[in-house]
């Protein structure tokens, strides 16, 4: 196991993420900013059978930690005056034929109803398939180089039955912000990556994230990411650090680094993206589940106050990304470990996780009593 920490000594924290690797994740990089400075510390390897540890700046595959990128890009258009949160998105978007009662608003809050283009989970248990990419673990390594436009995983997830009727419910589906994606090129005539840039990454400086679209590239340095299925009845592990993410598309493709989210939560939080009215509509929760738009507004029991989060897995790549309101104190993490169909990871991922909430905003306590819901299963079905 590698260790890597800066200054101040937080053995705490170290700690705990060297459990994290004891519970099954291949590496961990955790990122830490509060009253006490800056703190990075990693655990584990960066790649299986080797002993380097997962480099300190390393890029990482952020998952649906890109929902919260994707709805400040459109909040900012909502500034611009392009947008409008509770205008039909029919009417911007007519090709799909959509429900007219559908707004940008319910895209980004995850009210629209739209089936989940990744699969549905059900409240009984059952579940529905989408794409054939996340329907098992074998088809996902053999088709993990498949481009899907978002235009196709639209247009599977309105062949579905829709959850419920828009604005009635909240269910959490990835085909809200393909529609998001959409919209925004649609009514700017750019890419969402030209529009990223411009309005998120360019000023914050935010050179070492990256919107892939269908590249299956990541940047150098990198911890590897791994998926496991069963061949013939044999147990296959396959490095999947490499594979085209358009499957997910704007759901949960982007790369980043643990540097990069600190500084894009802490701006954001900070007020230097949006203007306070709207970044207040943006933390505003759904009574039903604490979702804003684009983000988990989570209340702390005890002394730890209300964190804002969003954090994302996707085959065999994690991040998580916390922030006081106010955006004064941030922890950023990177996971790397081995995935597969069955998610087997998923029960650790959010115990870790909550033992670092709790180590960092609430004092090392038992603090929050958050809904599960905040973190994204460890998985290709990222949701």
């Amino acid at each position: 196991m590698s260790v890597i920490h800066t200054e101040p000594d937080r053995p705490e924290l170290q700690k705990a993420i060297e459990e994290m690797v004891e519970a099954g994740f291949t590496g961990v990089t955790l990122r830490v900013h509060d009253e006490r400075g800056e703190w990075v510390g990693s655990a584990g390897v960066r790649e299986l059978g080797r002993s380097a540890g997962p480099p300190t700046d390393g890029h990482v595959r952020i998952g649906s930690n890109t929902k919260t990128f994707t709805a400040t890009v459109v909040l900012r258009l909502v500034e611009e005056g392009a947008i409008r949160l509770d205008e039909p998105v029919a009417d911007r978007l007519p090709e799909f034929g959509l429900d007219r009662r559908i707004t940008a608003r319910m895209l980004l809050q995850h009210t629209s109803g739209v089936f989940n283009h990744t699969g549905e989970y059900y409240d009984d248990g059952t579940f529905a398939p989408g794409i054939p990419a996340t329907t098992a673990g074998r088809e996902w390594v053999e088709g993990r180089f498949t481009t899907y436009r978002p235009e196709e995983l639209v247009r599977l997830s309105l062949s579905k039955p829709a959850r419920f009727e828009p604005g009635t419910g909240w269910s959490y589906s990835n085909t809200n912000y393909v529609l998001a994606r959409l919209l925004v090129e649609k009514v700017t005539g750019r890419s969402l990556a030209e529009e990223m840039q411009r309005l998120v990454l360019g000023p914050l400086g935010l050179s070492d994230t990256v919107v892939p679209d269908a590249g299956a590239e990541i940047p150098e340095p990198y911890a590897h990411a791994y998926y496991r299925y069963e061949d013939a009845g044999r147990p296959e592990t396959v490095d999947v650090t490499r594979h085209n993410p358009s499957w997910i598309s704007t759901g949960g493709d982007m790369i980043s680094t643990t540097r990069d989210l600190h500084t894009f939560i802490s701006a954001l939080m900070g007020g230097r993206l949006l203007p306070a009215p709207l970044l207040a509509e943006m933390c505003t929760p759904h009574p039903e589940v604490g979702y804003g738009l684009g983000l988990f507004v989570q209340e702390l029991g005890g002394n730890g106050g209300t964190v804002i989060t969003h954090n994302g897995g996707a085959a065999g790549h994690g991040a998580l990304m916390y922030s006081t309101p106010d955006g004064s104190k941030t922890l950023t993490a990177a996971l790397n470990y081995v995935d597969d169909a069955a998610l087997s990871l998923a029960a650790a991922f959010q115990k870790a996780t909550q033992s670092l909430v709790d180590e960092v905003f609430g004092g090392g306590r038992p603090a929050s009593s958050a809904s599960s819901a905040s973190s994204d299963p460890a998985g290709p079905a990222t949701r």
